[in-house]
């Protein structure tokens, strides 16, 4: 979802983070009732309308058409993006490019947050994972002098680096575990590599497009060694959000165009995926297809199908788990996706569907905090596993 900030000076961060300790976390009237019986908790980020920025745990009620609440929220210096919920009840937070900052964040808890902040030759890139047995934690990021992005493995606990590996790219974004294991049981990791050149000041000025190199990567979870790269023969498409579909036997990929046509983006297709060998493109019907204008947000699957959030055309796009073109699922500004229980939930501009790829979704209004928000791209289901996304 497209959310404008600057990267601030270090000095003016550790100032506004200062200020911002101060503050406590800010419970909805909900969470003081005490907890939602029944209810779904997501972790989400978000942007108020006085340009602040807060993650947070939410409260969805699940089987009627009550409010999406806030159950805790905690304000943070600039954008975040990726959420990673871990076993222990806290929550990592990564800062979207060019991301300063690191975040571990347990909601309702009285310890304070374990904040990381990178030098001025990183930077995050908004997404962070947790690995299996809890020990680290995966980050992607850019090194600015050279634009060459990395996946960085931390200390879950201390957030410091242990090692570092290419993604043989650049723009690296989203990264997941592979469903695949290398023999001796050893991980795999599959990393998206947006492939689009930035201005490194900012990470967000685009240049050069002609030059983009967009790519999956398939790397040793263990070492980084490189196991595999895929790229689309249009090299103007960036592969950049990721979900399985329930069997875990292909991977769903949000696609957005860089062209310098309006046409070409407007027919460009927004979804790729990816069986373990390589990629295909699925296409939606040329008159969808300008709507969406080449922009595919969150990312996500269930047994019903594929399913992309497409923020400038007001709607979910749906495909079938084969990739035949469904339909486009009407939100405003629709942005995050989350799948509980089989079933889609995304995230609009003042409410939420609950089940939105059913005949009739749904609607959940946004309470409290939340009812002049806009939600960024994605939603974790608080308390699932960390390394499989369901």
């Amino acid at each position: 979802m497209p959310m404008v900030t600057e990267r601030l000076p270090r000095r003016q961060a550790l100032i506004l983070l200062g200020s911002l300790a101060a503050l406590p976390t800010l419970p909805s009237a909900a969470a003081a009732a005490g907890a939602i019986a029944g209810a779904l908790r997501l972790a989400a980020a978000w942007q108020q309308a006085d340009g602040s920025y807060r993650i947070g745990l939410l409260a969805a009620p699940v089987g009627g058409a009550g409010p999406l609440t806030v159950l805790h929220a905690l304000e943070v210096p600039t954008r975040a993006h990726g959420l990673q919920p871990l076993p222990d009840g806290s929550i990592l937070a990564a800062a979207r490019r060019p991301g300063d900052w690191l975040l571990r964040w347990r909601p309702g808890g009285a310890e304070e947050p374990v904040w990381h902040w990178v030098d001025a030759a990183r930077s995050f890139n908004g997404h962070v994972i947790a690995g299996p047995g809890g020990e680290h934690i995966y980050t992607t990021e850019t090194d600015i002098d050279t634009g060459a992005s990395l996946v960085a493995r931390r200390n879950a606990r201390s957030l410091e680096t242990e090692a570092e590996w290419p993604t043989h790219g650049i723009d690296a974004h989203e990264l997941i575990w592979d469903s695949a294991t290398r023999r001796g049981g050893q991980p795999t990791l599959i990393v998206a590599n947006g492939g689009v050149p930035t201005a490194p000041e900012t990470g967000r000025v685009k240049r050069e497009l002609h030059n983009m190199d967009s790519s999956i990567v398939r790397l040793d979870g263990r070492s980084g060694e490189l196991l595999g790269q895929w790229r689309l023969p249009d090299q103007r498409l960036s592969l950049r959000h990721l979900a399985w579909n329930p069997a875990r036997t292909v991977l769903g990929i949000a696609l957005q165009a860089e062209h310098d046509s309006a046409d070409d983006k407007n027919a460009a297709p927004i979804l790729a995926l990816f069986d373990g060998s390589g990629l295909r493109t699925v296409a939606a019907p040329p008159a969808i297809a300008a709507r969406i204008r080449g922009y595919g947000g969150s990312m996500a699957a269930t047994a019903a199908g594929w399913a992309v959030s497409c923020p400038r055309a007001d709607g979910i796009a749906s495909f079938t788990p084969q990739g035949q073109w469904q339909a486009l699922v009407p939100l405003p500004e629709v942005c995050a996706l989350a799948v509980s229980s089989q079933q889609l939930w995304a995230a609009g501009l003042g409410r939420s569907l609950q089940h939105a790829q059913a005949a009739a979704p749904t609607s959940h209004a946004h309470a409290g905090l939340l009812s002049d928000a806009r939600m960024d791209n994605h939603w974790a289901v608080a308390g699932d596993p960390p390394y499989k996304k369901t």
